[in-house]
């Protein structure tokens, strides 16, 4: 019996091995590094212990020891797949929760695993060595063979591009999974990412439990995903082939416990082997929901020899996963690193996350906040009550995709079940990444922010806190407050207070009705709107039935000397330069690469902003920068800033 399990993982996987084992009454061990030392997972823990990265297997195991772990699991990414931290795992006296390193093996260099495949009958795409690829074979993608969860994967369809992307890939891959080994397949531009779950024990039983749909997806990796598939669901036999392949695949390889064979799958149902991931899927929530099933709590008896049933139960209704991130789709998805002040998900979906109110998003590791999940009888009432939600979270202090999302789940598409991995190129990512708001919520949300601030100014006075803020016996002017909107607007407000109440100029339609330092109620026409108003320093964050809205305070009298020069490149992130593309006076063309930065695990590219001549560069390759340094600046061809 498992008495006490040690989780070799982080954040959000944590917690939710955590949970179960919590439910079933066996003790929990957390592992952390220093940035992690205020994460909800460690203070969740029974016992936690310090080490100095998820990787090092020899610390971890003596973690385990140490805390009186008699078990590891390995949650998702970092050591999950690693087949020597496996058998690592069992020769020190420990239930490892996984499949056996022979399998963990199998699978885990991509090149390996589509060769044993075909041997066992599964269709797959052939391999292409990247040394070899033809113009006739693009496009291609490059793909880290001991990778996963995007990284190390680029698209190439420029033969000339061959070389630097299999460059970078390699760099990707061996700061992610420490083997910088790549190569390349056939790029379906506009495939369906299928998977099917799988469990196994140690008796001879193999579930196919049921597939998912993880089409919907940014950098080669998922961002919504949904059980069961669309595209399965209106291929008739596509399933029964599906789960014969995945069946034939786990036993292939005498794999136990959890798994998931992944499949890339045309518009007519033919489908191809992509990879085996011999572990949890960040998206398992979505067929724990559709079935019933608790995985973990699956994996735990399968590592302790117990049985399965002769089948798994049936599948019922539909659910959708959507992965919230910190990050900035309309900038190439940069991420984002910083304080998250609140976070708070109104009650109905399924939330498995990593952070809680105050939790910092740190640039070591993936930017992922939380992974949100409705839940019911049709896939249409599925995305309505998750975008619903969504709409309707209130996350401050770090930037999201959460506007991405919503739009994603509302397009008509996206609900016709036209959910292939081209979504983005199809329907516009700047369309879609948009906000999901109201056309006046900007305007409208500022209004509200100035007069919550006023209403803040007087609650905080020493003499007359009760009067209206700059009643005059005479008229006076207007009052002025100035916001910067997140998505690049800049917004005036001009307020006075009179004998009839307050005046907002140019909202001749918009009535006060009250106003506190928390909240502004406004009445525009007919309709009242409470607008809750948050506010850490200089940023204003505003949630209302209009959307949320992201304000900047500007200040009154701004200093000249923090404006940044015209054609100066900002840090948009802290990271670490890996290159840089130009010297001080070449002349360089917009959007031509001029510095790569990396942070939580990818590759970052810096571009020219402009035609010009590299006046000013600042870094070399190693150095670390921290975010809004001005890292070069691109003069124009007349020479002026």
């Amino acid at each position: 019996m498992i008495t006490r399990v040690l989780v070799a993982n982080r954040g959000e996987i944590a917690r939710r091995v955590f949970a179960t084992c919590r439910r079933l009454g066996i003790g929990t061990v957390a592992v952390y590094t220093d940035p992690d030392a205020g994460s909800p997972h460690v203070a969740e823990a029974d016992a936690r212990v310090r080490v100095d990265g998820y990787l090092d297997i020899a610390q971890l195991i003596a973690a385990a020891h140490a805390a009186g772990a008699d078990a590891v699991h390995p949650g998702y990414g970092f050591l999950s797949e690693n087949a020597d931290f496996a058998a690592a795992v069992q020769d020190a006296g420990l239930t490892w929760i996984g499949p056996p390193p022979a399998a963990v093996a199998a699978m885990g260099s991509k090149i390996e695993a589509k060769k044993l495949m075909a041997a066992a009958g599964v269709p797959v795409l052939d391999e292409l060595d990247p040394a070899t690829v033809t113009a006739d074979q693009l496009p291609v993608l490059v793909k880290a063979s001991a990778g996963g969860g995007g990284r190390g994967m680029r698209v190439v369809r420029d033969l000339d591009a061959l070389t630097g992307e299999v460059e970078a890939a390699q760099r990707e891959a061996q700061s992610a999974f420490g083997d910088p080994t790549v190569f390349c397949e056939r790029y379906l531009a506009a495939g369906h990412h299928v998977e099917v779950q799988v469990m196994a024990d140690q008796h001879g039983t193999v579930w196919a439990v049921g597939e998912r749909e993880c089409s919907i997806q940014r950098r080669h990796q998922k961002i919504i995903e949904e059980a069961p598939s669309p595209l399965v669901e209106r291929t008739p036999g596509m399933r029964d082939r599906l789960f014969e392949a995945a069946r034939l695949a786990a036993t292939a390889i005498g794999y136990t416990g959890a798994g998931t064979v992944e499949f890339m799958a045309d518009r007519r149902g033919e489908f191809f082997f992509l990879e085996m991931n011999t572990r949890l899927q960040v998206e398992h929530p979505v067929t724990e929901e559709t079935t019933g099933l608790d995985l973990v709590e699956l994996q735990l008896l399968v590592a302790e020899g117990g049985s399965l049933d002769p089948a798994p139960p049936p599948s019922r209704g539909h659910a959708i996963e959507a992965r919230l991130y910190a990050e900035d789709p309309a900038k190439n998805w940069q991420p984002q690193a910083g304080t998250v002040h609140r976070f708070e998900v109104p009650a109905g979906p399924r939330v498995d996350t990593g952070i809680v109110d105050g939790s910092v998003v740190s640039i070591f590791y993936d930017p992922m906040l939380a992974k949100v999940i409705s839940y019911a009888p049709t896939r249409r009432q599925a995305a309505a009550r998750l975008s619903d939600a969504l709409a309707r979270t209130r996350v401050h202090g770090v930037r999201t995709n959460r506007d991405l999302l919503v739009n994603v789940l509302r397009h008509p598409a996206f609900l016709d079940g036209a959910t292939d991995t081209a979504f983005f190129d199809t329907h516009g990512l700047s369309a879609l990444s948009a906000p999901a708001r109201h056309a006046r919520a900007a305007d409208l949300s500022a209004v509200a922010a100035a007069l919550a601030d006023a209403a803040r100014n007087r609650a905080a006075a020493t003499v007359f806190a009760a009067a209206p803020s700059g009643w005059r016996n005479l008229a006076s002017g207007h009052q002025v407050k100035r916001f910067g909107d997140a998505d690049g607007g800049d917004l005036e407000v001009q307020y006075g207070f009179t004998r009839r109440g307050v005046d907002i100029a140019g909202h001749s339609d918009v009535t006060v009705v009250t106003t506190a330092p928390d909240h502004t109620v406004l009445r525009v026409g007919a309709v009242e709107s409470r607008f809750d108003v948050c506010r850490y320093g200089t940023e204003v964050f505003v949630d209302s039935p209009l959307g949320a809205v992201q304000l900047t305070a500007m200040p009154r009298f701004p200093d000249p000397d923090a404006a940044v020069a015209q054609g100066s490149l900002v840090a948009p992130m802290p990271g670490a330069v890996v290159r840089v593309g130009a010297a001080v006076g070449d002349t360089v063309t917009a959007g031509q690469p001029l510095i790569w930065l990396e942070a939580m695990k990818m590759e970052h590219t810096l571009a020219a902003p402009g035609d010009g001549v590299l006046a000013e560069l600042n870094v070399t390759p190693g150095q670390q920068v921290e975010v809004g340094a001005i890292l070069a600046r691109v003069d124009n061809p007349g020479g002026e800033p």
